[in-house]
């Protein structure tokens, strides 16, 4: 090593010893999500919020006098190996707890390892409605799943407001995919008409990785259907958008917050615009506390446009959240972490929000339907949609 390396070795040693941890033995927080494949701009941004905020954790000195490490790693969008990474991180890593994963499926297959073991989980982008439910109380003594997420009831309830009421239209056609989340979430889209008397004129389903949508396009248009609403990811979100211009059927798309993924704004491009989903965060520093967060994610990942900028800030406020509860509990242990987590008396400052006591023992849920507003994609990003009707 030359005397340059030998230098900067030691200044960055002198600097770790200046936040003076109380114990070599960092916490290890485990993270998990698809960082490869199509779900995988959620995963990546997701990862990042999460890498910033335990960056300024551990610049401020941890938490417990002890630095924080993330255990990473990619489970692809895979059910099976979402479970098999829970079980690695909690039996071979030692995690005291894990924030991430993003797929409904991954959520429901792998949260069962955490739940028996007694480590809390948080949950920063799934959005299935039955996620925090797994484990509910009085079923089962206590319930170490949370959630910083929409969850499909609240999106399912926007969307169906957005249609019915915003948009004035009753012919509806559901395109949604085939895994747990989109069947899962047209379940909450069709429970949401039927409270107002509707159903749907046609419900198409398509597969992960299909490459046309021209069937399911041509039936709903022969139904004629004046919107399409979908529940699915990215990059089949925009063969729908692309089918349909190629098909000259201009309907409003209103669908789920992954109509925001960057893979379907790019892949779509301009018959992406228009196209409305409920959002937590949407890239636009209306606040000093999303400026900075906009700003440092960006200097950080050398990025203009975040990949998905709801996964990156629920992120950021997941982990933020954990760092609060381990506080609390002046300990690492699951069982104290989650009671923490269920009374937090701490104020936390995100970039969705301020939470104040975001969970208790009977939700869950630190997102509320008031917490959420309605994004537009609008020549190449995610804007505030207009307010009157289309």
């Amino acid at each position: 090593m030359g005397r340059g390396a030998r230098l900067g070795v030691s200044l960055l040693l002198l600097g770790l010893g200046q936040i003076g941890w109380a114990d070599d033995a960092p916490l290890r927080i485990g993270l998990s999500g698809p960082f490869t494949g199509g779900s995988s701009p959620m995963g990546l941004s997701m990862r990042d919020g999460i890498r910033l905020a335990t960056e300024e954790i551990n610049a401020q000195g941890g938490l417990l006098g002890r630095r924080i490490e993330l255990v990473e790693r990619d489970d692809q969008a895979n059910n099976e190996l979402g479970r098999k990474i829970a079980t690695e991180l909690v039996r071979r890593e030692g995690v005291i707890a894990t924030v991430g994963i993003v797929n409904t499926g991954v959520a429901l297959a792998s949260q069962r390892v955490y739940q028996e073991a007694r480590i809390p989980v948080i949950n920063a982008v799934a959005t299935g409605s039955i996620i925090t439910r797994q484990f509910r109380p009085p079923e089962h003594p206590d319930n170490y799943v949370f959630r910083v997420s929409a969850n499909d009831l609240i999106q399912s309830a926007m969307i169906v407001r957005e249609v019915v009421e915003r948009m004035k239209k009753t012919r509806i056609a559901i395109l949604a995919d085939s895994t747990n989340y989109g069947q899962l979430g047209r379940q909450d889209v069709e429970r949401a008409l039927n409270a107002r008397g509707l159903v749907p004129v046609v419900v198409e389903k398509y597969n992960i990785r299909d490459l046309d949508m021209t069937p399911q396009l041509q039936r709903a248009r022969a139904a004629s259907a004046d919107v399409v609403v979908t529940y699915g990811i990215g990059p089949e979100l925009a063969l729908i958008a692309n089918g349909m211009a190629k098909l000259g059927w201009h309907v409003p798309v209103v669908g789920s917050w992954t109509l925001a993924m960057e893979n379907f704004i790019d892949r779509a491009g301009p018959n992406g615009n228009g196209a409305r989903m409920p959002q937590t965060f949407i890239q636009e520093a209306t606040s000093p506390k999303r400026k900075r967060f906009i700003e440092a994610y960006q200097r950080r990942y050398k990025v203009t446009r975040i990949a998905s900028a709801v996964s990156a800030a629920q992120g950021y406020d997941g982990m933020l959240l954990l760092a609060a509860a381990i506080r609390q509990a002046n300990s690492t242990e699951g069982p104290r972490v989650r009671e923490a987590l269920e009374n937090l008396h701490e104020r936390v400052e995100g970039v969705i929000t301020t939470y104040q006591r975001p969970w208790t023992r009977e939700d869950h849920e630190a997102i509320k339907p008031d917490m959420v507003v309605m994004g537009e994609v609008r020549d190449g990003r995610v804007v505030h949609a207009k307010v009157e009707a289309r």
